[in-house]
């Protein structure tokens, strides 16, 4: 059996050894959970004002800019890695375990045990990875850091920085997966995401600094329109109007309308689901119901197919910018991986921008119509075409991939299911009480269900970066906040039943 086991077993006594938090030995009241949720979120909008110590402000570049609300960090503080290292880890084992190079079976309780162990090893990994090359290109310390310590020394003080601050959302993570309520990469993802909607919806300061004017209108959607309304004769608003209103920045009309039928599509969806009737195996009478939503993946999935998008927009720019980087044989300034303008985080063109989020329809839907007045030198209508489906291609068939994938490592497959409703004594009226049947039961929904549910995931993604949303909280940001709101809802629904009823602790897999 000792020859059997996978190599991250050599690890794992050095993973055991790093700061983590521990579970709750009993049961955690609700009130409690909520404490701790509460507390997370507060710390989290501290991190995320408290900017990085000696950095140039003005000097530095955010690689991760277009992603930055599903980041769920901020540009040029603490968080600035926000939650990447995390999900790029998650990522990486997701694709090891799942391709089997990594031989572990995540059902069995001491190779689930060394999964998390050296998931918390890599995660500090990740941290250095993602860190390293941001400092030595993008983030600039200021002059005076620089004379105080030195190039190097200024450098490594903001590496030490990013990496303390992005190893506490680690552990604030586990804080809220262990003593709270849900996943906290979710909740953070969700607060950042409500926190753009709602300055995007309603702040009235102008864009520029100075009074409001038709030259400096306000950033939000509302009172920008309604500064429009009140300013524009009918013959402006029918001699362009519309389309400044509608279209034009800041917040269009029409990411706000975007954003809000998002909210009612996935809002509907998630409260689409199957239900397996279940009775009680000795006490007559007793009945229930288990639940396969259509959304059985939850928001997982894209949240995994954004960090790996980020991480390829990442890595594109390093290769074509880094002055070490772009050195390198056939990855170093090769224009078909990625090519970007200078003084620029956004791919202009290659690989990375054919697999970039489109941002609104002013970015790709007018270039195809009107390319005379909408288009630009670099791409035509065709090429502007072929971003649109291979991006909301590669978003369809990634986020099935890591549906996939995250069903078989959440034990929220057939057999793993089947056991639990095995263990709370319940079974499926008119099949025989035997696992095995009831995996056979549940074998007919939950594969479907799972590559429906990543596939439905993506393509609301994806057609919602391509509608546009105001903040510039991304489709995708939107689409996760929905979700998590959601799910984050009946979860509490959840725990408040286990507080009544004690004994569906054990049905819950809380005991």
């Amino acid at each position: 059996m000792e020859e059997n086991k996978s190599l991250l077993y050599r690890f794992k006594p050095i993973a055991d050894r790093l700061p983590a938090v521990t579970r709750p030995e009993g049961h955690v009241h609700f009130r409690t959970k909520m404490m701790w949720v509460i507390l997370i979120l507060i710390i989290y909008f501290v991190m995320t004002n408290i900017y990085i110590y000696g950095l140039d402000q003005e000097k530095t570049l955010d690689l991760f800019a277009q992603y930055r609300t599903i980041m769920a960090g901020a540009s040029g503080s603490l968080l600035q890695l926000g939650i990447g290292p995390i999900v790029t880890a998650s990522i990486i084992m997701q694709l090891f375990v799942g391709a089997k190079i990594i031989k572990l079976d995540l059902t069995n309780k001491e190779d689930k045990a060394c999964y998390q162990s050296f998931l918390k090893l890599l995660v500090i990994i990740m941290i250095v990875v993602e860190a390293v090359p941001q400092v030595f290109g993008y983030l600039i310390p200021s002059a005076n850091f620089t004379s105080a310590f030195g190039s190097g020394g200024a450098k490594i003080l903001i590496i030490l920085q990013l990496f303390v601050g992005s190893y506490i959302v680690f552990l604030m993570d586990e804080v809220v997966s262990k003593w709270g309520i849900g996943s906290g990469i979710s909740l953070f993802i969700a607060a950042g995401v409500s926190e753009a909607l709602f300055t995007g919806t309603v702040n009235w300061n102008p864009v520029s600094a100075g009074a409001v004017s038709m030259s400096n209108l306000p950033a939000g959607t509302i009172p920008k329109t309604i500064y429009l309304l009140s300013n524009m004769s009918s013959g402006d608003i029918a001699n362009g109007g519309y389309e400044l209103l509608m279209l034009g920045g800041p917040n269009p009309l029409i990411a706000l309308i975007g954003t809000v039928c998002i909210f009612l599509v996935v809002a509907y969806l998630e409260s689409t689901r199957i239900e397996l009737p279940l009775s009680h195996g000795s006490a007559r009478g007793a009945r229930g119901r288990y639940p396969i939503k259509l959304i059985y993946a939850s928001n997982i999935p894209v949240i995994l197919m954004a960090a790996l998008l980020a991480n390829i927009s990442m890595f594109a720019l390093l290769f074509y910018t880094n002055p070490t980087l772009s050195g390198i044989p056939l990855l170093g300034h090769n224009d078909l991986i990625g090519y970007f303008q200078e003084g620029t985080t956004h791919a202009a063109g290659g690989f990375a921008w054919y697999v970039s989020a489109p941002t609104g329809l002013t970015s790709w839907l007018l270039p195809i119509l009107d390319p005379g007045n909408y288009g630009d030198a670099l791409h035509g209508p065709i090429q502007q075409m072929m971003r649109v489906v291979i991006y909301f291609t590669v978003m369809v068939l990634g986020s099935i991939m890591f549906a996939k994938f995250w069903i078989s490592t959440t034990n929220m497959g057939a057999e793993s299911v089947a056991n639990q409703i095995q263990r709370s004594g319940m079974q499926i009226p008119g099949f025989r009480r035997d696992p095995r049947v009831l995996r056979r039961v549940l074998d007919r929904y939950i594969p479907i269900v799972t590559v429906l549910s990543g596939a439905i995931v993506g393509a609301l993604a994806a057609g919602a970066d391509l509608i546009g949303t105001t903040g510039n909280a991304s489709g995708t940001g939107v689409l996760l906040t929905v979700g998590i709101l959601i799910q984050f809802y009946e979860a509490m629904g959840r725990e408040q039943m286990m507080e009544m009823h004690p004994v569906m602790r054990g049905f819950f897999g809380e005991e």
